[in-house]
């Protein structure tokens, strides 16, 4: 089992910048890919971004390319989203997931493991 503690949205103006934090717990060794959801209200859960956490390669949703960063501290067992240069479309509540397995890792099905989410709100 593994727990995930996400942290750290907020409300911030447009052009501003977040950073976002998920602390896992548990059998993190078991841990293969984690990734950033963000569902906006009445919308589905999409991915932003995912990182593999031996090796730290990452990927990117489109939209978020050139202004997010997704980055681990294996130490401390957290993974982070640096966002920048945010716009109000960015507006959504972060979800940090995690999953076992190699394989797809571009849906919420994948995922095994689930933070709680954190509203993340860019004013115009």
């Amino acid at each position: 089992q593994v727990s995930l503690v996400e942290s750290g949205g907020g409300l911030v103006q447009a052009g501003g910048s977040l950073r976002l934090s998920c602390a896992a717990s548990g059998r993190t060794v078991s841990v293969y890919r984690m990734a950033w959801f963000r569902q906006p209200p009445g919308k589905e859960r999409d991915i932003v971004a995912s990182i593999i956490w031996s090796e730290g390669r990452t990927t990117y949703t489109d939209s978020v390319k050139g202004r997010f960063t997704i980055s681990r501290d294996n130490a401390k067992n957290t993974v982070y989203l640096q966002m920048n240069s945010l716009k109000p479309e960015d507006t959504a509540v972060y979800y940090c997931a995690a999953k076992g397995t190699s394989g797809i890792y571009n849906t919420p099905r994948s995922y095994a493991y689930w933070g709680q989410g954190t509203q993340v709100t860019v004013s115009s």
